[in-house]
């Protein structure tokens, strides 16, 4: 043989300056800026807990289950063998071990199960440390927690179905709700013809008798995680468009009526099942008053857009945290690449990004725990929910491309997470209520409600004298938003034009504000000069030279890169 050719099991070269996978870390431990929340909004009794599964998150065997979920999308079966319809989807063993954990560890119930203070902050905390993990599984674990906040407008129903709902038993066989442990509640609004303007819906309901059971015909465009035991959706009654609950089975045991016509392809989110559905004389019942359909299902998508803004800011973490183990591990031109000036720039702005969301996430989920004692506290979350859904989904994908491109090559092919992040980013500004239906809700609520008003420019002023910007940000949208209340009957036309440029403003000042109570005087300074003073650019990496880059970065590069051991 020439001494040339090559044989196998001949090493080519020693493989040396590629980063090893970040795997074995806490997820909490190493995000002061969680950690620090938890504290500080008196949800220190869920530490534990929340520490818990942060390590068990960041263990290679979790991170796994999240890739083969993606790897192998879920099945549909319409009939079995003989023709008969079946209308299940069939899940990888690993989805099933991710919604167990999840469902186990309360991240679809805490807040209905525990009464102690921050319930709502510990539950975000929770979620998003799951979604940097594996975004597509929190879809039902999402909207089974919505769901108790609708559902609670009908008693009755709600001590039925609360027990197995708030159940930390993940049971994922197809049967009947009595025989299960632990039950999953869903959602289904948006129609073919109609999607966002659910008051175009065709889908109607028959009452049977003179009781709250109706039969169900029509179909749904978009219904996310259909083997869910029961949905919430919404019908045309006589009296007007109404919420139902739907479950898969009827109360005598058989299968509802309930047809699963095909799984969406989508771009993300690839191991939920996204699905069309139709209804052929389903059997339901009515939730809240005839007619009132979105006033009853509105409180189970308030709680949904949280969760959208939560799983935004968990896609702008983990992008981070990739972004600077990559750069703390690989050297280029003779130094680590967290060493070069223009990359520094990039991370610390990177982390500006990802530091203001998490406090916008955590202040709007404080606003849910307060909402019930305190009035001003739920007309703030009535806007701040639309403001952070709007803006922390805007920026998700725009953090998730830059961070990519902060790793190169590496970040660009399927062994990454990073590709996986990229396309689920996009999502979260489509889910309940895509950027346009959110600014007009922002302007409804700003005209239509003075409580709103007066709560955003309390919170607003809370910091008035800690940053020139921020006082000139703050002085400007005052004026605006008076004016927008005055032209709500005339202009509304042009009011409506500027509704993104107007939801952008508010956000930004609320996260500069956020950054000036909670964050260092050096992040603060950088957020408002270069996002409020205009010293920045319009990419990241473009900070001020007299932005003090090693005060920003180095805590969250320290905690990464020197992170605690999993025990």
């Amino acid at each position: 043989m020439d001494r040339l050719t090559p044989t196998a099991g001949n090493e080519t070269q020693e493989v040396v300056n590629q980063p090893t996978p970040l795997t074995d870390y806490n997820l909490f431990l190493t995000d002061t800026t969680l950690v620090n929340a938890i504290k500080r909004e008196g949800a220190a009794w869920a530490e534990q807990q929340i520490s818990e599964l942060g390590r068990l998150l960041g263990t290679e065997e979790v991170q796994r289950w999240g890739f083969d979920a993606n790897e192998n999308k879920p099945v549909l079966h319409t009939h079995d063998r003989a023709g008969n319809r079946r209308d299940e989807v069939v899940f990888h063993p690993t989805w099933h071990k991710l919604m167990q954990t999840s469902v186990g560890h309360h991240v679809h119930n805490l807040p209905w199960i525990e009464k102690r203070p921050a319930a709502h902050v510990a539950r975000a905390v929770l979620l998003m440390m799951t979604a940097q993990n594996e975004a597509g599984h929190t879809c039902p674990i999402s909207m089974t927690f919505s769901g108790v906040a609708a559902l609670r407008v009908e008693p009755d129903l709600a001590r039925e179905w609360e027990p197995k709902i708030l159940s930390s038993s993940y049971d994922s066989r197809f049967r009947p709700a009595h025989e299960k442990s632990g039950v999953l509640l869903g959602m289904g609004m948006t129609e073919k013809q109609g999607g966002s303007d659910v008051r175009a819906n065709t889908t109607r309901a028959e009452q049977i008798g003179g009781s709250r059971d109706y039969l169900i015909t029509g179909h749904k465009w978009f219904c996310s995680a259909p083997m869910c035991d029961a949905f919430l959706i919404l019908a045309q009654a006589p009296k007007g468009l109404s919420c139902f609950l739907l479950p898969r089975w009827t109360p005598s045991g058989e299968r509802n009526k309930f047809y699963i016509q095909r799984l969406k392809d989508k771009l993300g989110n690839r191991s939920n099942a996204s699905s069309e559905v139709e209804f052929v004389g389903a059997w339901a019942q009515l939730v809240g008053e005839k007619g009132r359909g979105i006033n009853t299902i509105i409180e189970m998508v308030h709680h949904t857009r949280l969760d959208c803004a939560i799983a935004a800011v968990a896609l702008m973490r983990q992008a981070l945290v990739q972004a600077v183990h990559h750069a703390g591990h690989r050297k280029v031109f003779g130094k680590l690449l967290i060493d070069q000036p223009l990359m520094r720039n990039v991370l610390a702005d990177l982390t500006l990004e990802s530091e203001a969301a998490t406090l916008l996430m955590v202040r709007l989920a404080h606003s849910f725990d307060a909402r019930e004692s305190d009035d001003r506290e739920r007309a703030f979350g009535r806007i701040a929910t639309a403001i952070s859904k709007y803006w922390l989904c805007k920026r998700a994908p725009m953090q998730v491309a830059e961070a990519l491109e902060c790793l190169g090559g590496n970040g660009y092919v399927e062994e990454s997470i990073m590709p996986r992040l990229y396309r689920e980013a996009p999502l979260y500004s489509i889910w309940e209520g895509s950027g346009n239906v959110i600014c007009l809700d922002i302007l409804r609520a700003i005209t239509k409600d003075p409580a709103t008003l007066e709560a955003l420019i309390h919170e607003l002023k809370l910091t008035a004298g800690a940053n020139r910007f921020l006082d000139s940000c703050v002085a400007d949208l005052e004026t605006t938003l008076g004016k927008q209340v005055k032209q709500s009957g005339n202009g509304a036309g042009e009011a409506e034009g500027q509704a993104r440029r107007l939801a952008e403003k508010i956000a930004l000042a609320l996260q500069a504000s956020l950054l000036v109570r909670h964050s260092s005087s050096a992040a603060a300074e950088a957020f408002c000069t270069s996002r409020l003073g205009g010293d920045g650019g319009r990419a990241f990496g473009t900070l001020s030279g007299t932005a003090e880059l090693k005060s920003v970065l180095d805590p969250v590069s320290t905690a990464i890169l020197n992170m605690t051991p999993v025990r």
